[in-house]
């Protein structure tokens, strides 16, 4: 097995041509017609007896041709691509050039990763959103907390109020006749919530329980129900129940109860930290995304579409590990969303093109500023995802090269360097901004 040419036949595509001897290509077919010919019957011999001769006699001598280079194709691409440095982003397809008392001449050809130009990456403006925490944040976070430690209470001495949690039993008519679906018993309905046709709940507030009403509304003109769309209905309703959320009294005490603070002043002020800690987030996020839709820009590579087709396959691939994850699996999310591989594919398709030139921009970047990764650097890697995956260290190495932890942290400087060297500047901007 030997290589004998390697060409560049197209912008980022080669053809290598190499070649496997006779005897090697004979010890290949003699493997597949021991597995074949156990399913190969011929008169005058048992089946599974017939001797390779007649069977290429009667079947013609390429009858195991392509189960045999299908066999030697591995180890011969493997061996004469030893030595090549080409950095190949598709799976190779591969020919048969000729066979012949000499052996099998074989090509394979594939695309390379393109070569990449990029300028003007350092020092790229872009806006960094300054804001600021209000006190209607802050009482929002802690109505939050307020509504999740709240207790049900039953109410039995006054009439339903909005926000109210009421039951109730209730049949619709329309013109003087029952509708289907339009009747129910023990119904429990949130006053307020919108769940039932507009003006529904308003006309349950002021009734008492074990009050007997009408309810007359209008359905909307384009409701689902086309025999009930924009028509008058009357619905005879009883109240059951009233129940409403208590909601726990903001003082120090509800501060020692949720939090690890003794006063409701602390623990505010830890809210309005975090909120601003999350709010920097968003900001660095922000500033982060301008700048790689900058170095995307200014990229310049033609890019071969394998590249793009790898990284939706990876994209599909981490997708349906997070649903497998969840108890799900990607034939179970296409039967509840509609979609089907293709229509996945293609929602993915614009963030891998994004994915894929941004690490060509910050490869080339790395490549430029001879921006290094040491040996200490790339042990604290593995330690880091060993720690994320809950795996021992040895056991990550195993699985992921040291060249590819080195790459990886390459671009992570570099998108650093990127960011250190940018222009930013600080606008004020509101939450809702």
């Amino acid at each position: 097995m030997s290589l004998i040419s390697n060409e560049t036949i197209a912008v980022n595509q080669k053809k290598v041509t190499f070649s496997v001897d006779k005897a090697t290509f004979e010890t290949a077919i003699n493997k597949v017609y021991k597995k074949a010919v156990k399913n190969i019957t011929i008169p005058g011999f048992r089946k599974g007896k017939a001797p390779r001769a007649l069977v290429e006699k009667m079947y013609g001598k390429e009858v195991f041709y392509e189960d045999a280079i299908n066999e030697i194709i591995p180890d011969a691409y493997t061996a004469a691509m030893e030595g090549c440095e080409d950095k190949i982003v598709s799976r190779p397809e591969f020919d048969v050039e000729t066979i012949d008392e000499n052996g099998v001449v074989l090509t394979a050809t594939y695309f390379v990763k393109p070569e990449v130009e990029i300028a003007d990456y350092l020092g790229i403006p872009a806006e960094r959103p300054v804001v600021k925490v209000t006190e209607e944040e802050v009482a929002e976070e802690l109505k939050k907390v307020q509504t999740r430690n709240s207790r049900m209470i039953e109410v039995t001495d006054r009439a339903a109020q909005m926000d109210d949690i009421t039951n109730i039993d209730f049949e619709g008519f329309v013109d003087g006749a029952a509708f289907d679906g339009g009747k129910a018993e023990g119904h429990e309905l949130k006053l307020g919530s919108g769940a039932f046709i507009p003006g529904f709940e308003e006309q349950i507030v002021g009734k008492n329980i074990g009050e007997e009403f009408d309810v007359v509304v209008t359905f909307p003109t384009e409701y689902h129900a086309e025999n009930l769309a924009g028509k008058e209905a009357t619905f005879k309703c009883k109240l059951n129940s009233i129940k409403f959320n208590e909601l726990p009294v903001l003082d120090d005490e509800f501060a020692k109860d949720v939090s690890e603070f003794d006063t409701l002043d602390e623990y505010k002020a830890d809210i309005q930290a975090k909120l601003t800690e999350q709010h920097t987030k968003q900001a660095d996020a922000q500033v982060d995304e301008a700048l790689i839709k900058a170095l995307i820009e200014k990229l310049n590579a033609e890019i071969p579409e394998a590249m793009f087709e790898n990284e939706v396959e990876n994209f599909v691939r981490d997708y349906d590990n997070r649903l497998r994850m969840n108890g799900l699996d990607l034939q179970t999310y296409f039967k509840y969303t509609g979609l089907d591989l293709d229509k996945l594919r293609e929602q993915m398709r614009p963030d891998a093109e994004r994915q894929v030139k941004t690490r060509l921009a910050l490869e080339k970047i790395a490549a430029l500023e001879n921006i290094a990764v040491s040996e200490e650097e790339t042990e604290a890697e593995y330690g880091r995802l060993a720690e994320m995956y809950n795996m021992e260290a040895d056991k990550v190495r195993e699985v992921v090269a040291a060249e590819a932890i080195a790459e990886d942290l390459k671009v992570k400087k570099a998108i650093e360097l990127v960011r250190e060297k940018a222009v930013i500047t600080e606008v004020e901007k509101t939450d809702a901004e």
